[in-house]
C-alpha cells in the first residue's frame, strides 16, 4: 500500500489543490482518489489534516438542472416558512427557537404595560 506524500501548510507543490480550491476554479475531484496532504501542526493536539487533489485530473463541475433549482428552492422556502405562523419569516428559522423570533418571543399585551 502506497501512502500519501505529506507536506507543511502552505508548502504544497503547484498542481494540487483542496476541494475548496477546486470548486473555486470551476472543478470538482471527480472520482479521483486523494493524492496527498497537507498538514499544519497545533499545540496540544493532533495537525490539521487537508486532502489535495491532483488539479489536471480534475473535471468540470457539473451545472445544475432545473430540478436541482426547484428542489434548492422548494428547500429554501421549507427553511424559511414558521411551522407556528406558517408565514415566510424573511429569514432562515434558528433551529434552537424552531419558529420564527416573533413566535418565540411574542410582545407583552397593552393591558399588561398599563396595569
Amino acid at each position: 500500500m502506497a501512502t500519501l506524500p505529506v507536506y507543511r501548510w502552505r508548502l504544497a507543490p503547484d498542481g494540487y489543490a483542496t476541494r475548496r480550491q477546486l470548486r473555486a476554479r470551476g472543478l470538482r475531484p471527480g472520482g479521483q482518489d486523494v493524492a496527498a496532504q497537507l498538514e499544519r501542526p497545533r499545540r496540544r493536539r493532533g495537525p490539521l489534516v487537508a486532502y489535495l487533489y491532483r488539479v489536471d485530473a480534475a473535471k468540470p463541475v457539473r451545472p445544475m438542472t432545473p430540478a436541482k433549482w426547484a428542489a434548492l428552492a422548494k428547500a429554501n422556502t421549507a427553511r424559511r416558512t414558521c411551522p407556528t405562523c406558517e408565514r415566510d419569516a424573511g429569514y432562515v428559522i434558528p433551529t434552537s427557537l424552531g419558529m420564527c423570533v416573533t413566535c418565540a418571543f411574542p410582545e407583552p399585551s397593552q393591558a399588561v404595560r398599563s396595569a
